[in-house]
């Protein structure tokens, strides 16, 4: 089950995908501590989520922890999970107002970010951290022993 955890391929490019999805949800759950106003706790109370005073800190403390390991490419499928919900989350409350106000296309336009961090965090969910990754590493170093 372990081993299924950190299994990965040996692509060089991963790190490519590693880097966007690592970097802007470690910045993007900084920032949710750095202006709560218009990143955490208020910009949930304004979509109207329930708790915003705890799920802004909530979801930035998974932001900065689920970023960090991304970039590190350690435990990448397991943290690759929380980056896929949050990203369906903030699709499903924060554009289908875009869509239904002004249409598809601006809620495509809208979304592009948001779409690029969904599909991102799937692919490092399907493919692992690869070459470039502690996931590969730890592989190959419990192969050896």
């Amino acid at each position: 089950m372990l081993q299924r955890i950190f299994a990965t391929d040996n692509s060089k490019t991963t790190i490519i995908i590693r880097l966007m999805v690592g970097v802007v949800f470690l910045s993007e759950g900084i920032q949710k501590f750095l202006f709560p106003v218009i990143r955490g706790t208020g910009r949930f109370e304004k979509i109207g989520l329930p708790a915003p005073e705890f799920l802004g800190s909530f979801v930035g403390t998974f932001e900065i922890l689920c970023g960090t390991l991304v970039l590190l490419g350690l435990l990448t499928r397991v943290a690759s999970v929380p980056t896929l919900i949050i990203m369906l989350v903030a699709i499903a409350t924060t554009k289908s107002e875009i869509l239904a106000n002004d249409g598809f296309w601006m809620m495509m336009h809208g979304s592009r970010t948001d779409w690029a961090m969904l599909l991102g965090s799937l692919f490092l969910f399907v493919k692992g951290g690869g070459h470039w990754s502690l996931d590969f590493k730890l592989v190959k170093w419990k192969r050896r022993s």
